[in-house]
């Protein structure tokens, strides 16, 4: 302590002393003493506390003026709140700090001058002594000042962070919260600047800030300072890592998607402290940070809350300010808080919103959280013009900082052009619930100012924002009163990977179908052998389309195994550690011509259902390379990220040769039966696979009975044809035999045994006749797996 105690150093700090300098400003010093010794870099500096800041309302007279402005305000007037915050934010910024505060700030910077040099650059920022309390976050509503010389600029950005404790949202959300105004103090931290304006920042979350997933480290990063970021002035890069394979020790990134990153903030000039630049376009196809920065900030995370869980004495998810300097390349972290939204939600219940009947799309973005909101579109360029804004009106805007939120929490929903998952307008939409799609960029254009427009956060991982009102269900399920089967496994139908961790919530044993299809066709969009032989593509504009899609690829293949591996490898994080069960790509020849590039290397088949597809692809010459880039990319999720639950199903083996031909294709790519504990199923859907169930059972470890496809077969369907499908039933007699013998051979030579298809869901028979035959799993589209757990559960 120095002085009279109106400043304390990062050294001299930890939790235990919120109530004298804020949360921001002890978990700072909870993180240099702590933290710094397991080798996270913090960067040094003190903090002004809130003594100070009461001793200066005191000494100048201030407190009792304040309350005076604020004694009746109705915070519901938001003119009045408007006019009386500014009026309270005035007072503070005219009036002059004590001589002897000045004296020791001025002392205190000189400290730091002899640390790190004279007139060091530091970060001034807001520091709350009710930051961050479970039961209410006040993080991000009091300002922070970047790039801040010499003492006269350290006194003046603190008195601006003093009256931000008055912003219209800080004074609106103490009084809904129940705080008195003087209840709360104000520290300011004064922290060494790190020269991201040179490279690149970020945020971070050490849990799923959508389904609130704990096992998932979810990064933000973009170029410049932190604070573009923070207030949703770009789209940044967005990363997933995986906590338990991070701990066993292997890269488990699941997930990297480039941002737009369109500007950044940098270091000013002409008397500004900073400025807003465009970032070139070469820059913006390239992620910011690289793979091993990424992994190295989710360890720090990971360890960061594994220091607050120990001091809490629960487990403490946490919202977390990094950069990396551009002068000497260091990463560091900068804040760190406990997550106080997307942990305190009740986990009990499931609320599913259902789309009964779509619109026109207008726009789309991220989605923030899963509901729907409809309302007047109010299309608003800035806080300060807002002259009617009505309760259950949609916000559409740029951006938002803390002065929109009086506006936020009374509308429907949220449209912003900018920002990402972690921006200003995230954060404030997921706390008070409200839908939100943010980084919908052209949503001011496209959007009419007073039309009835619908929000939608309800479909994976885009948000899109309808016109007009759409009709929509709310399914509402309490997950503690579902009944479960005990003899037999509920697995799911999936092939998602942005549902992965909302959907695994749902009481299941695992995923018995994980179809890549998806993945290829919204993830991946190029046919893989237009990447294999892509110089000699005689398309041109397939090629002008994979360019665009492959920025930053030199090798064009290495696009294609790293986003079907971080494809697959969400979903196997998501249920980790129960068993994910893979298919290898199924599309039939005319899907995968409908792949950019796919025409010239498809044939027209007259009926490609029952044509070349599955087993038979896979180790043909004219397919086999592209048959490769697929095994790379499951051996990397596997091997690489260390997800050993993903087991690998072929589908559409007509006969026991070719099964052994894709095993030892397989085996070639590093994919090797047995180790690693891997297993390999088959797909039972031809007849000759249940003719020879026995034969097929020698070379693999299980079969997966497809119900469409064996029903199809058995009866000589085409599942295309309108004309004859309501001869195709599961229930048919013949089916029947044929699951029931296929069942009886699994079992005899030791191999497990399941079904993938909504029969059992839609045939409460159907799903009598599998568990009386001793059917292993049944795996069902989410939507269906809570009814048939219940049926299966009775039945049983």
């Amino acid at each position: 302590m120095h002085g009279n105690g109106l400043i304390l150093w990062f050294e001299k700090l930890g939790m235990k002393d919120v109530s004298i300098v804020g949360g921001k400003s002890a978990s700072l010093g909870e993180m240099y003493q702590n933290l710094s010794p397991r080798g996270i870099q913090i960067p040094n500096g003190f903090a002004i506390t809130a003594d100070a800041f009461f001793y200066f309302l005191d000494n100048s007279g201030l407190r009792d003026e304040i309350k005076k402005v604020l004694s009746d305000l109705n915070p519901s007037d938001l003119k009045a709140l408007r006019t009386r915050g500014q009026k309270v934010r005035e007072m503070i910024r005219a009036s002059e700090l004590p001589a002897d505060l000045c004296g020791e700030i001025s002392a205190n910077y000189e400290l730091m001058e002899k640390q790190y040099g004279p007139r060091v650059d530091v970060a001034i920022r807001s520091s709350g002594t009710a930051e961050d309390l479970p039961e209410a976050s006040f993080a991000g509503q009091h300002d922070s000042f970047l790039n801040i010389r010499g003492q006269d600029q350290i006194i003046a950005a603190c008195k601006n962070c003093f009256a931000s404790l008055f912003t219209d949202r800080a004074i609106s959300y103490r009084q809904a919260k129940g705080f008195d105004h003087f209840s709360i103090g104000l520290s300011v931290a004064v922290q060494k600047m790190i020269r991201s304006d040179m490279a690149s920042s970020g945020v971070m979350f050490t849990i799923d800030t959508e389904s609130g997933h704990k096992d998932i480290v979810l990064i933000n990063a973009s170029y410049g300072l932190g604070e573009g970021i923070v207030q949703g002035a770009m789209s940044p890069d967005e990363f997933y890592v995986h906590k338990p394979t991070l701990a066993l020790g292997y890269k488990s990134i699941i997930s990297k998607t480039l941002g737009s990153k369109k500007v950044k903030m940098i270091y000013g000039d002409d008397g500004l402290p900073t400025k807003t630049i465009e970032v070139p376009e070469r820059e913006r196809k390239q992620f910011s940070i690289d793979d091993e920065e990424i992994l190295k900030l989710a360890r720090w995370a990971v360890t960061i809350e594994e220091h607050y869980s120990n001091l809490a004495g629960q487990p403490t998810p946490m919202d977390i300010e990094w950069a990396r300097d551009g002068m000497t390349g260091e990463l560091f972290i900068l804040q760190a808080r406990p997550e106080t939204v997307v942990s305190h939600d009740n986990k009990n219940v499931l609320e599913n919103y259902h789309i009964r009947k779509r619109g026109r799309v207008l726009v789309t973005g991220s989605p923030v959280g899963n509901k729907i909101g409809v309302g007047k579109a109010n299309l608003i360029k800035d806080v300060k013009s807002v002259m009617n804004f009505n309760a259950g009106d949609v916000l559409v805007t740029q951006m938002t900082d803390p002065d929109w939120e009086p506006y936020m929490k009374i509308a429907a929903a949220i449209v912003t052009n900018e920002g990402g998952r972690t921006s200003h307008a995230a954060i404030i939409s997921r706390e008070l619930g409200i839908p939100a799609v943010v980084g919908a960029e052209g949503a001011m254009q496209k959007i009419t100012n007073g039309s009835m427009i619908s929000v939608s956060c309800a479909e994976g991982d885009i948000g899109r924002v309808y016109e007009g009102q759409i009709e929509f269900d709310i399914e509402v399920t309490k997950l503690d009163d579902i009944k479960r089967p005990n003899g037999t496994e509920m697995k799911m139908i999936f092939g998602t990977p942005e549902l992965a961790f909302k959907t695994s919530m749902i009481p299941n044993d695992g995923v018995g179908l994980a179809r890549e299809e998806f993945i290829i066709s919204s993830y991946i969009k190029i046919h893989p052998m237009a990447l294999v032989n892509y110089p000699n593509l005689s398309d041109s504009f397939a090629k002008k389309e994979i360019d665009d899609l492959t920025a930053g690829y030199d090798d064009k293949k290495q696009y294609y195994v790293d986003k079907l591996a971080h494809g697959i490898a969400m979903i196997a994080a998501a249920f980790y550690p129960r068993e994910v069960i893979v298919r290898l790509a199924d599309f039939r020849s005319n899907e995968y011509a409908d792949l950019i590039g796919g025409k010239q290397f498809e044939p027209t088949e007259r009926n490609p259902m029952i044509g070349w597809r599955g087993a038979s692809r896979y180790y043909d010459p004219s397919y086999r390379p592209a048959f490769d880039l697929e095994c790379q990319a499951l051996r990397a999720v596997r091997n690489d990220k260390g997800f050993s639950n993903v087991k690998i199903m072929i589908p559409f083996c007509r006969t026991v040769a070719e099964g052994r031909k894709v095993i030892e294709i397989m085996a070639e790519n590093g994919l090797r039966q047995g180790e690693n504990e891997l297993e390999i199923y088959m797909m039972c859907e031809i007849p000759s696979n249940v003719i020879l169930a026995d034969h097929f059972a020698e070379i693999f470890d299980g079969f997966s009975i497809g119900s469409n496809d064996l029903t199809q077969l058995t009866l000589g369907l085409d599942r295309d044809s309108g004309h004859i499908s309501h001869i195709g039933d599961e229930n048919d007699e013949s089916i029947k035999r044929m699951i029931s013998h296929v069942i009886k051979v699994a079992k005899e030579r030791n191999r497990k045994i399941g079904i993938c298809g909504q029969a059992p869901s839609d045939f409460p028979d159907f799903a009598k006749f599998l568990v009386r035959e001793g059917i292993d799993s049944i795996s069902l589209n989410p939507d269906s797996i809570i009814k048939t757990s219940i049926v299966l559960s009775e039945i049983e």
